[in-house]
């Protein structure tokens, strides 16, 4: 099998990122998906995918169960299709912080969410910066998760960050905040402890740093902008402690519960986001928010599952 010899498939969910991909690839991006009158999902390929590689470009941001079932129908679709291998490719896979039993009598979400993608006909999963990497071990077949900082990190460094400290804004970020340290060289590396109460949805407070800020550039680095009330409280106080100026480097940028105006009036000086959730009204006219592709992280990663280069001499930290 060529180089060529595969099919992009997207849903509704981040039509434009997909076609992004397409270009870089120099492939035509094939959208199936519409919708019967009653609101019902209908999946038609009108493409022979017979002994072929599918891919489908799919993130299961908001609406997520639509555009989960949207991704489930179309790689039903392409099995049946007798596609030889598929490939889900999820920017951003929705479900992804409900990867354990937090409190008794509740699902493991994630885990459910996996295997439905799995055994839907995927042979392969694709993700980008998943929120937890344990994750990779719900399903039986291979699971590659990527990490923004191949497109992020080129763009951090043309800030020309002076004294650069790479923080966390929680314990659980230490791995993403080490590898960023690495890869620019920074004098250093600072934790922010926090504590959440996960009685309520999304409230959490800073407590304390590790590790000096005081006359540093700060990159303040996440997975997630859901709420920005983690990183909001990591960058006050931050500054706080002396930090000279805050860059904060996201790769799922959500922008709920007032996320837009929080940021706005807190010591970030600018926040990078990446497109694997299209942008909400606002976030691109904010004058402290940048929006920065992963489709050339994407489309690199798709041809090396072509050409079965590896992913982890650079595409994982």
């Amino acid at each position: 099998m060529g180089f060529n010899d595969f099919i992009l498939l997207t849903g509704r969910s981040n039509p434009k990122l997909a076609k992004f991909i397409g270009k870089i690839l120099k492939k035509e991006v094939f959208e199936p998906v519409t919708i019967f009158s009653d609101g019902e999902i209908r999946v038609k390929i009108a493409h022979n995918l017979r002994r072929r590689h599918v891919f489908v470009i799919q993130s299961t941001c908001t609406p997520v169960n639509d555009n989960l079932m949207e991704l489930i129908f179309m790689i039903d679709a392409a099995k049946r299709a007798s596609a030889s291998e598929i490939i889900a490719v999820l920017p951003y896979c929705g479900y992804s912080r409900q990867d354990r039993k937090e409190m008794p009598r509740v699902p493991i979400s994630s885990s459910v969410v996996a295997r439905l993608i799995e055994n839907a006909g995927a042979d392969t999963i694709v993700t980008v910066d998943i929120h937890s990497e344990q994750q990779q071990g719900f399903i039986t077949g291979p699971w590659d998760n990527l990490y923004a900082s191949y497109s992020l990190i080129p763009v951090i460094k043309s800030k020309r960050l002076k004294h650069l400290v790479v923080a966390s804004p929680d314990k659980g970020g230490v791995k993403r905040a080490t590898g960023y340290a690495r890869l620019l060289n920074a004098e250093g590396i600072a934790i922010v402890y926090k504590e959440r109460d996960m009685a309520v949805n999304n409230k959490s407070e800073a407590l304390e740093i590790i590790g000096n800020v005081n006359g540093k550039d700060v990159l303040l680095v996440d997975d997630m902008l859901d709420t920005a009330t983690t990183l909001v409280n990591a960058a006050n106080l931050i500054k706080k402690r002396g930090a000279r100026r805050i860059l904060a480097s996201t790769t799922h940028g959500l922008f709920t519960g007032g996320a837009l105006e929080k940021i706005s009036q807190s010591a970030i000086d600018e926040v990078l986001i990446t497109d694997t959730i299209p942008s909400k009204p606002g976030v691109l006219q904010n004058k402290k928010i940048t929006v920065i592709s992963v489709a050339n992280l994407l489309a690199e990663a798709i041809r090396r599952i072509q050409t079965g280069e590896s992913m982890s001499k650079d595409l994982i930290l």
